[in-house]
């Protein structure tokens, strides 16, 4: 063995080795992220499979530095590793296709919650509003315009009333404010949320279809992997 084969082994060896430091970090963080497991609950399945496309870099280099130099300077043991690892990649392909309906399926049902969520805080607040324009209808005396005032306004101090009905309607123009703020502020978070849920989505699910295709791809490029061979390989 002259000196370039020499450095040309310990170049391999040292890339197969990071290769399956990676594939085991890999595995650590894929079972943090599966353990404990809460399928059918939306919101974990959905992180779950943002979780995993986020970090399917790590195991997809690892593959690559593993299977790299094919045969060579491996011993017999390595070699059904290697086969393993192999089917492996299939099994992630699959597994990373299997993600995608489940992600449009989970997208479908976080935004109907979502807008089930913002849709009951709304109508809490419009009712709420509802019942303070009663109240203020009901309104006669100048304490109750006082106690009216102070709900709506709890960090002023009550005016001085003059003229109850000129009071009342500027009672009714402020309450008619908070109504519009609070539909704005909910249209508002309903755009926001559906947004952020969209991005996530064609984000994560293309994400697992190209990690889906590379896995899969990797398995058709290491059939020599899982072919029987016996010559110039080292027990």
């Amino acid at each position: 063995m002259n000196q370039s084969e020499s450095k040309e082994i310990q170049t391999i060896s040292l890339l197969r080795v990071a290769g399956y430091g990676l594939l085991m970090l890999a595995f650590f963080d894929f079972s943090q992220i599966l353990v404990p497991p809460r399928f059918t609950n939306p919101t974990w399945e959905f992180q779950m499979m943002g979780s995993l496309v986020e970090r399917v870099p790590v195991p997809l280099i690892g593959m690559v530095l593993v299977f790299y130099g094919d045969l060579s300077y491996r011993r017999k043991l390595e070699i059904t590793i290697l086969k393993l690892f192999s089917w492996v990649s299939l099994a992630l392909g699959v597994l990373f296709l299997l993600l995608i309906p489940l992600g449009v399926n989970n997208t479908w049902r976080l935004y109907n919650r979502n807008n089930a969520q913002i849709n009951y805080q709304s109508s809490q607040q419009l009712s709420q509003i509802q019942r303070f324009k009663g109240r203020l209808a009901q309104a006669t005396t100048e304490e109750d315009m006082n106690q009216l005032f102070a709900a709506l306004n709890p960090q002023e101090r009550s005016p001085e009333i003059k003229n109850t009905e000129g009071f009342k309607k500027k009672l009714l123009a402020e309450i008619g404010k908070a109504e519009k703020i609070v539909t704005t502020q909910n249209q508002t978070t309903r755009q926001n949320m559906r947004l952020s849920l969209i991005k996530s989505s064609l984000k994560w699910n293309l994400g697992a279809l190209v990690s889906a295709t590379l896995f899969v791809w990797i398995w058709h490029a290491t059939r020599w992997a899982r072919r029987k061979r016996s010559k110039s390989i080292r027990n």
